[in-house]
């Protein structure tokens, strides 16, 4: 089974297809050629992108992101702001340094035509002043993973955990029969593999890594990248807040929670550092709900971060083992709404909620985001994106409100909500998957808000 630590990863934005992918591809590249001792023959580095993939260079930072990974960067710890200076000259000189001392030339290219193999595929050539000296081919195949072309995909090992479950109802009948939340089942499996304190620690650290992405969303003005220039707007919505002092209100609340979503989902659309919940373009609705709690019901601690996180990551499997978490496969349900349901799970956990209760706030949240499709205007991460995290966050919370007050047996189980938002996925055209051929791509903003 899979582990939560998985579930919520580092990375920088806009895209974990488009922008996580591909610069890890790249790292992979420079790391064979290091490996096969070439760089001392290497002159330069040829990239080919394919298809979507070539259509997404401006929009998703795609070309920025290749830079990095051919520099040996990985998305969890580059700091972008003091590569800058490396990245512009790349794309002034088309001069890259791939180790110290070792300048190439660099050329990224776009070609149009599908790759056979995959959507999201880039070829990767090392050369010298004649010949081709090595070449790969990889594929970003979503959640920020990549796969060489050639190579089948290896199931992670799975080690056994003591309460495997494969769906929902599974999951409500172990924690029943062993009289356990959903947060301490999870961590009981966690600590299968690894120990407590490594386990504190990681979410500890996405945790803080969210509340940066909230402070710095909401201390930058000026405009997000891309031919729109669409203003950022959390710092002003913060700086009114913030003059209207402290209250407790229900519409100051509701304002909080937007800001707290549009500041992280700026962030993501800038290329700044987020974590993965369950991907990028959702990863400002579960930092919302948490810094919501925080800030109106009860000053979080590392365990209830904890709690909150292991039941979110056990929504976010049991929807990637029965549907999707991808916009490529079931549009923005499997993002927006998985990350709502993920959080509206969480804040049911930290509310005192039962099992039943936490399935059923999850559930609730899934069912009022079937058929939201994934077609982002001009394909940016900005236009509906980044207000969508706020609202879906606010569904959260509502979500979790209705699930702890209500008295009857739900109509729908979070299973049935799942298998629903599958098939709904695969039922809607294909242009509404994470393309710019759907209705909304093709809209052109006539204002500088996302």
């Amino acid at each position: 089974m899979e582990s939560c630590i998985d579930i919520f990863k580092i990375v920088i934005g806009p895209s974990s297809s488009r922008t996580v992918g591909p610069m890890r591809a790249a790292y992979n590249f420079v790391s064979q050629l290091k490996q096969q001792e070439m760089l001392p023959l290497l002159r330069k580095i040829d990239v080919e992108l394919y298809g979507a993939l070539s259509l997404s260079r401006k929009c998703h930072n795609v070309d920025v992101a290749i830079y990095l990974g051919l520099q040996g960067h990985l998305p969890d710890s580059v700091d972008i702001r003091m590569e800058m200076s490396a990245i512009r000259r790349a794309e002034t000189e088309a001069t890259l340094e791939v180790m110290p001392g070792v300048n190439v030339s660099v050329s990224i290219l776009s070609n149009l035509q599908a790759h056979p193999g995959h959507p999201y595929a880039m070829t990767f050539r090392a050369r010298d002043d004649w010949f081709t000296l090595y070449e790969e081919t990889w594929f970003s195949i979503g959640d920020g993973q990549v796969l060489k072309a050639g190579e089948a995909i290896i199931p992670p090992s799975v080690t056994p955990h003591p309460f495997e479950f494969q769906n929902a109802n599974e999951l409500l009948k172990l924690c029943q029969q062993n009289g356990l939340s959903v947060a301490a089942l999870m961590m009981k499996n966690e600590l299968h593999c690894q120990t407590a304190a490594f386990l504190h620690d990681d979410l500890h650290k996405k945790w803080e890594v969210m509340k940066d992405a909230v402070y710095r969303g909401m201390h930058t003005e000026g405009l997000l990248p891309g031919p729109f220039q669409v203003n950022r707007r959390a710092c002003a919505l913060y700086k009114s807040l913030q003059s209207k002092g402290f209250s407790n209100d229900f519409l100051t609340a509701l304002n909080w929670v937007n800001t707290f979503a549009i500041a992280v989902s700026e962030e993501n659309a800038a290329g700044g550092r987020v974590v993965t919940a369950p991907t990028n373009g959702a990863s400002g609705i579960i930092p919302a709900v948490l810094c919501w709690y925080d800030k109106f019901i009860h000053e979080l601690d590392t365990y209830s971060v904890t709690r909150f996180l292991l039941t979110a990551g056990a929504i976010a499997i049991l929807f990637k083992k029965n549907a999707s978490i991808l916009g490529s496969e079931v549009e923005c349900q499997g993002e927006i709404g998985v990350a709502s349901s993920m959080a509206a799970a969480g804040l049911a956990e930290l509310m005192g909620g039962s099992v039943a209760q936490v399935l059923s706030a999850a559930e609730i949240a899934m069912e009022h985001h079937l058929g939201l499709t994934c077609d982002p205007v001009g394909g940016q991460v900005q236009i509906p994106c980044i207000e969508r995290n706020a609202i879906s966050a606010v569904k959260a919370i509502n979500a979790t409100t209705m699930a702890l007050s209500r008295i009857s047996e739900p109509c729908i189980t979070l299973d049935e909500i799942i298998s629903a938002m599958y098939e709904t996925g695969k039922d809607m055209s294909a242009k509404y998957r994470e393309t710019y051929h759907g209705c909304l791509s093709k809209l052109q903003p006539r204002k500088k808000d996302a």
